[in-house]
């Protein structure tokens, strides 16, 4: 919070200066893109701009770099109170992402009717000049003062996360796919796109006809992909768990299917996918202005988990995040409340969960409990309740007490605070991945690189 003073007409003399310093961020590019209309691809994080396929360094927008002359006139000097009469601009060099500018204003002449003249220019690291000109403004009659505390702040819906797991998995070796029932557009285009990507190497199950439809629907090229032509969801998941035991299927995927009929095969006693751990699902999620992924588990098949399998599927989210990079995941046990309470039994399993960590019964992780949602994720709402703990506010992962509070938990995350959200089975034999059948093909890549890396990661053990 900053408290803004104006210097009013009056006390103005020629001469004076002033100047801020900003990051040059790509965010920036999207906030301007959006207020101004400007969708040039030039400005744009992430696109081609020269046509060779290849995403460039996105061009700083010059109207966007010389705005920043009004921050330093509406705030500093004269300040608050300040209104333009006229700016010049001449254009001399480029900004990019990630370089600070260093806005300036001189005070050059004072006119009448409080016309005060400034020159302006923007700095590059090194000195370099990328916009210079001159501004007249109406100062300020007297002193205003603003706190731009009151200000609301901006969130942009970029998923930089997913952006990163992408560029770490896509350098593996594709692993082969049995995708079951790609009968629906976003099942078949999910798996093409994570194809492209060379994440995977689709086989596709389930009603040829049907799928050479929506591939004509969407204008998919299915040359080189195996179709495996099979009438009926259940025996479509049966061939797929027989895929993975006869060595051609690496990875399982979802698709136009209810969730219980692909599960039913998996968790079968006689072939199918089980092991000693715990099957349970995680979603691992791209929260815009977070600034590191969020994992939620199980919002999707233990109903209402024991302690003992609290202890499986806490592990099999640890597992997964240390897969995709996070040295030491922090789990944060949820419950109502950060304390433990003999009434509420989730706070209970909690303290237990978190003890056996301590001992060793958990590996590879920090686990805390009970914590509410607000402490599990926020440092300032932690220290409020004074809770002294590595996990509270920092936690990478949200162990929910039941499917109900998980399930909400994630569908809250997706539609209101514009998340992404991959979905992974664990505690198989092999990675499940598992989206909702109304997820788009963003999500769909998404899983298909979490499970990309945690088939690397499970390999190398």
């Amino acid at each position: 919070m900053t408290i803004y003073s104006s210097t009013p007409y009056d006390k103005l003399t020629v001469g004076m200066e002033a100047e801020i310093k900003r990051l040059c961020r790509a965010e920036d590019f999207y906030v301007f893109a959006n207020a101004s209309g400007n969708h040039n691809p030039v400005h744009l994080p992430n696109e081609d701009h020269d046509g060779d396929k290849v995403p460039d360094e996105p061009v700083a927008p010059s109207m966007w770099v010389a705005s920043l002359f009004s921050a330093v006139l509406g705030n500093l000097l004269p300040g608050p109170g300040t209104l333009y009469q006229s700016q010049t601009l001449r254009f001399l060099n480029r900004a990019h992402a990630g370089e600070e500018l260093t806005v300036k204003v001189r005070l050059s002449a004072l006119k009448p009717d409080r016309i005060a003249c400034f020159e302006t220019w923007v700095e590059a690291p090194g000195g370099r000049r990328i916009v210079e000109g001159e501004a007249e403004v109406i100062a300020p009659e007297k002193i205003v003062t603003f706190n731009d505390g009151d200000l609301p702040g901006l969130t942009v819906r970029r998923h930089v996360h997913f952006d990163r797991l992408l560029e770490l998995a896509e350098p593996l070796e594709p692993i082969a796919t049995a995708v079951v029932v790609p009968e629906e557009e976003h099942a078949l285009s999910g798996a093409l796109l994570a194809a492209k990507h060379t994440l995977i190497r689709p086989i596709l199950i389930g009603e040829r006809d049907r799928i050479e439809e929506v591939a004509a629907a969407i204008g998919a090229d299915l040359s080189g992909i195996e179709i495996i032509d099979l009438h009926g969801h259940n025996m479509a998941a049966a061939r797929a768990v027989e895929l993975f035991h006869e060595g051609r299927a690496q990875a399982i995927m979802k698709g136009h299917l209810h969730t219980g009929q692909l599960l039913q095969h998996i968790v079968k006693s006689d072939g199918g996918l089980r092991t000693s751990s715990r099957i349970s699902h995680v979603f691992v999620m791209d929260v815009p202005g977070l600034d590191h992924l969020l994992m939620v588990t199980d919002a999707a098949i233990n109903i209402a988990p024991t302690l003992e399998e609290k202890v499986d599927i806490a592990q099999n989210a640890i597992d997964l995040a240390i897969a995709l990079g996070i040295d030491t995941p922090k789990v944060g046990v949820l419950s109502a409340v950060e304390t433990v309470n003999p009434k509420i039994p989730s706070t209970i399993d909690a303290a237990v969960l978190s003890k056996m960590a301590e001992r060793g019964q958990i590996r590879g992780g920090l686990v805390d409990g009970p914590l509410a949602m607000d402490n599990a994720v926020d440092v300032e709402a932690a220290k409020t309740k004074g809770i002294k703990s590595l996990v509270a506010g920092h936690a990478d992962i949200l162990l929910a007490p039941n499917m109900e509070a998980g399930n909400m938990l994630a569908k809250e995350l997706s539609f209101i605070a514009h998340a992404e959200a991959a979905g992974l089975v664990m505690g198989a034999r092999c990675p499940i991945i598992l989206n909702s059948r109304a997820d788009d093909d963003k999500a769909r890549l998404a899983s298909c690189a979490v499970a990309a890396l945690f088939h690397e990661w499970r390999r190398k053990r």
